[in-house]
């Protein structure tokens, strides 16, 4: 990692059974990033500050304020790194429904969403893209392997997406949601298909993160934990297979299990 201003070190009491030493820790800042749409403020949200240019992109994508990245002019970032400023052709309805159907969602971090009632309509998925259960299981326990911040914290949560070519793109937060935007938002910039990927991701699947890959079109998700009854519901009405429990070789396959295939 190149820059670590938002790791900062705390004095602690660690207790282990009847000893008690004092030692030096590492926690992780929460900043409050502002994004800004032309000209005007959109939205703020705690999060990490890094990867802040891809977490704006992934975020107005995923309410479908913006429906392209084709249609981003410019995209600046402040000194500091907690301002956005974003110059795009918008999706006016959508930003209005952000504002008014704003709904604080289940996810860490005090993420928002307006997507949840179902007001953006997407097309059912009906991409052929197909994974086996041997990749699955491999990328889970690499997923799980390979997370510098947690290691160091054990504060963020982590999204990855798996390309058709085998490659992967991840990124960090502490919020769930946060770390799905900011990963999807790296593919956009990077000019990434996301429509033949595998999302995975920590913790459970509840409603705003499966709605995420429905936005972007993502066919798969895959945790090691489990989903909510409207995380399943909502991934069988859009054509999503969605995975939990993933864990050595071991899934449950909760919808749409035809992508699966050994």
């Amino acid at each position: 990692m190149e820059n670590r201003n938002y790791l900062k070190k705390v004095i602690i009491d660690k207790v282990n059974g009847d000893d008690i030493a004092e030692v030096e820790d590492i926690t992780i800042e929460e900043s409050r990033l502002n994004i800004f749409l032309n000209g005007e403020k959109a939205i703020s949200m705690m999060c990490i500050p890094i990867d802040q240019k891809a977490h704006a992109i992934g975020f107005l994508m995923s309410e479908n304020v913006i429906s392209s990245i084709d249609d981003v002019d410019d995209i600046t970032i402040s000194e500091d790194g907690l301002r956005v400023d974003i110059k795009a052709a918008v999706d006016e309805d959508s930003l209005t429904n952000l504002y008014k159907e704003k709904t604080l969602v289940s996810g860490c971090g005090g993420g928002v969403t307006g997507n949840i009632a179902g007001q953006v309509q997407i097309p059912f998925n009906q991409t052929k893209f197909v994974i086996s259960p041997e990749v699955i299981s491999s990328e889970i326990k690499q997923f799980y392997q390979d997370s510098e911040l947690y290691m160091l914290t054990g504060c963020v949560h982590k999204a990855m997406l798996y390309l058709e070519d085998g490659s992967t793109v991840t990124a960090e937060d502490i919020g769930r949601h946060n770390a799905i935007d900011k990963v999807v938002g790296k593919c956009k910039l990077k000019g990434l298909d996301t429509t033949k990927s595998v999302l995975f991701v920590s913790g459970r699947l509840s409603s705003e993160m499966v709605v995420k890959a429905v936005m972007h079109k993502v066919p798969i998700v895959v945790s090691r934990t489990a989903p909510t009854h409207l995380g399943v519901t909502t991934a069988h009405k859009h054509g999503l297979t969605l995975i939990g429990f993933a864990r050595g070789k071991k899934m449950n396959i909760y919808t749409h299990s035809g992508r699966v295939i050994g």
